[in-house]
């Protein structure tokens, strides 16, 4: 087969980018360098400034421009919303840092460098203000960075930790503030900077705002209600969504890269990090689209400057210092100011270093209005070279040496590892049951979680074994689309409580997950023959589920917790899990409790992680869940605390609680816990003596 250089054969091409893919990080982490800085390296070799392998053309810019997009689209979607919020001031002193230092640095060097070097392509009268110009448009492109590392960071597990927040934040508030300065000049170059500009701007970013913050995320919820089950319509929803939202950012006049920013956070509440969406998004975004942009970077260094004269490699290496210096000046600042760590401050030092996407995007429009010469554009794409390979190496080394510290404190408290069962019978919830296990589920137990299917041995049992297969079979894909290991388990038995029971015995289960239909059918069971003997035969947390909605579109959860809950053995497990569904979910939580009991929960809450909003409201009377339905809306998820009869917490109100739940709460989610207990309360034999089994 004939391929003369550079090969534009679409399937060639793509072969040879995914050989790239995989082989270059592979080799280069052999090499105890970062896998992205291989890729980097061979988008040179491969690129029109190396061995012309291949072409730069509109197909890679295309995947490259995706990249970038999904990268910051990521750190939207990733970043932890109550601590971004929490941390907003945090990331405004960085923001302003890292966009001040630069941009002071960048125009001092930028100003005495031009006149140096560049006086004789800028003459005539405006020769000073030339100057100025291209003086401050350098140092904006100072200012911005990419968040290239964010991939290293993302696979320590690191985006949880406020130094990373607060870099994420102010790599958005650096580059809005730079890229505006970029806007603001190439107006006041053209002669266009005028007030018609400035509230054009202006009524532009409101509308903005108000399209993707607050039309977006209701049309986002409703879809995700109604598209609940289908994986590839939900992901290329959430693409359609990431670059409208890039496209109308440029047509209000800031770069797409803050438009798919803010997509993520408008997304972020819908897509919890469970899920199987999430899942999609990641593995998606970091097998092709990431890799992508990074060999697109490296398209466009040029190597052969170095060897082109003095001018390009003195220009380079004052670039290149003030770059580094700069950068890394904020973040020192920002770690003596917040009391960081030297591993926390090289991470925001890693995130924050890297000059590529707007960096470049400065250059490039100053180079073509006449402002800067080739020397200047080449220079650039050399500090570009340097940063990212810094950028790297320094992100890499200090998220290896955080992640350690952090699992040496982890150890430190030791908790119980959790096993989750969810026994399965209506094909009907068998994914809203699965996804609320996702969503409680702690990953770092490296448990798996025990989906069980219980078929009751009688005349039509071959029947029902197929039909609990096909929905293993269901929740196996569902499982692995989350990332999530799933160990299926398929029972025949003569009871199916009994059998549920004796399975979570054997295999040490410390939360039951079971479904509702909402419905009482006998007077004298709470909600139903199976789920009353599961209750009375087991002493392991129980969760009794009647989810309507997906319940990652709920927006506030609101938990009644009943008088003496911190004497059951159980209120600090299933307190982390409430607080892992609200951190999943991005969910307010509004506690209602007795008010001696506040403080405890108040306390309780604060201690453990992961970090939650809650308030409180005094609740006494567990007879009037008629007034705290018509406060609920279907965006709401109702979470009831009771006990088991011989429990410190049971009061007998809690008999009716089932019947309120099925008459009030018909068209609202509830989940109905009852915690661990250091006993089973009522044994198989006190049940039968009663005869309410």
């Amino acid at each position: 087969m004939n391929l003369p250089l550079p090969i534009v054969e679409p399937v060639p091409v793509f072969t040879i980018v995914l050989f790239v893919i995989f082989f270059a990080p592979l080799l280069f982490n052999k090499i105890k360098i970062p896998g992205i800085i291989g890729l980097i390296v061979a988008g040179i070799l491969l690129g029109p400034k190396g061995f012309y392998i291949l072409e730069n053309d509109t197909a890679l810019k295309l995947f490259g421009k995706v990249g970038l997009l999904y990268i910051m689209f990521l750190a939207g979607l990733e970043i932890d919303l109550k601590e971004f919020k929490k941390n907003s001031n945090k990331s405004l002193v960085f923001g302003g840092l890292t966009f001040a230092i630069p941009m002071i640095l960048g125009y001092v060097a930028s100003f005495y460098f031009l006149y140096e070097y560049l006086n004789i392509s800028i003459t005539g009268e405006a020769f000073s203000d030339k100057i100025v110009e291209a003086s401050i448009l350098l140092a904006s492109m100072f200012a911005s960075h990419t968040l290239l590392a964010y991939p290293i960071v993302s696979r320590y597990g690191l985006l949880k930790n406020e130094s990373v927040t607060v870099a994420v934040g102010g790599t958005i508030i650096t580059d809005t503030l730079a890229l505006l300065v970029l806007t603001v000049m190439i107006s006041s170059t053209s002669g266009s900077l005028d007030s018609n500009f400035w509230i054009r701007l202006g009524v532009s970013l409101i509308l903005y705002s108000v399209i993707v913050f607050i039309i977006f995320p209701w049309i986002s919820r409703w879809f995700f209600r109604k598209v609940e089950s289908e994986g590839v319509y939900q992901y290329i929803y959430t693409l359609a969504i990431v670059f409208s939202s890039a496209m109308l950012a440029e047509a209000a006049g800031i770069e797409a890269i803050i438009g798919a920013f803010s997509a993520g956070l408008a997304l972020n509440r819908l897509i919890p990090h469970n899920s199987a969406l999430m899942n999609r998004i990641e593995f998606i975004g970091n097998a092709l689209f990431i890799p992508f942009f990074l060999i697109s970077v490296g398209m466009l260094v040029d190597y052969r400057v170095l060897f082109s004269g003095t001018e390009a490699l003195i220009i380079a290496a004052v670039m290149i210092v003030v770059a580094n210096v700069a950068k890394f000046a904020a973040a020192y600042f920002t770690q003596k100011i917040f009391g960081y760590n030297i591993h926390q401050r090289d991470i925001i030092f890693g995130l924050s270093n890297a000059q590529a996407a707007a960096t470049l995007a400065a250059v490039l429009i100053a180079y073509d209005i006449g402002l800067l010469n080739a020397a200047v554009l080449n220079g650039t794409i050399l500090m570009i070279l340097v940063t990212c390979l810094i950028s790297s190496i320094v992100a890499e080394r200090a998220s290896k040496k955080q992640a350690a510290l952090e699992a040496t404190e982890l150890i430190k408290i030791p908790e119980s590892s959790e096993k989750i069962m969810v026994p399965i019978s209506n094909p009907e919830n068998v994914e809203k049951l699965i996804d609320f296990a996702f969503l409680i589920y702690e990953p770092k137990t490296k448990e798996p979680i025990y989906p069980l299917a219980i078929v009751k041995d009688d005349s039509d049992v071959e029947e029902q074994l197929i039909i609990s297969k096909k929905m293993l079979d269901k929740v196996l894909i569902q499982g692995a689309a989350s990332d999530i290991q799933m160990q299926m388990i398929s029972r025949v038995d003569l009871n199916i409580a009994g059998g549920i029971v004796r399975a979570a015995k054997e295999l040490s289960i410390t939360d039951l997950i079971l479904g509702w239909n909402g419905k009482i059918t006998t007077a004298e069971f709470v909600f139903g023959s199976v789920l009353d003997q599961i209750l009375l035969q087991t002493n392991k947390s129980v969760y009794v589920t009647k989810i309507i909605h997906p319940i990652s579109t709920i927006q506030k959860i609101i938990l009644a917790v009943p008088p003496n809950a911190h004497l059951e053995f159980g209120f600090d497990h299933w307190i982390r899990n409430i607080k892992r569904l609200a951190k999943q979910t991005s969910s307010n939580i509004k506690c209602m409790a007795p008010k001696d009991l506040q403080a405890v929960l108040n306390n309780k809450i604060n201690i453990q992680k992961p970090s939650v909003s809650i308030s409180f409201r005094d609740f006494e009377d567990w007879e009037d869940f008629l007034v705290l339905s018509k406060e609920m809306n279907q965006n709401d998820l109702f979470i009831v605390v009771k006990a088991r009869t011989d429990g410190p917490s049971y009061n007998k109100a809690f008999d009716k609680i089932p019947k309120f739940l099925a008459k009030f709460f018909e068209h609202i989610s509830f989940v109905v816990i009852y915690p661990e207990q250091r006993e089973v309360g009522i044994t198989v034999q006190q049940a039968l003596s009663k005869s309410i089994l």
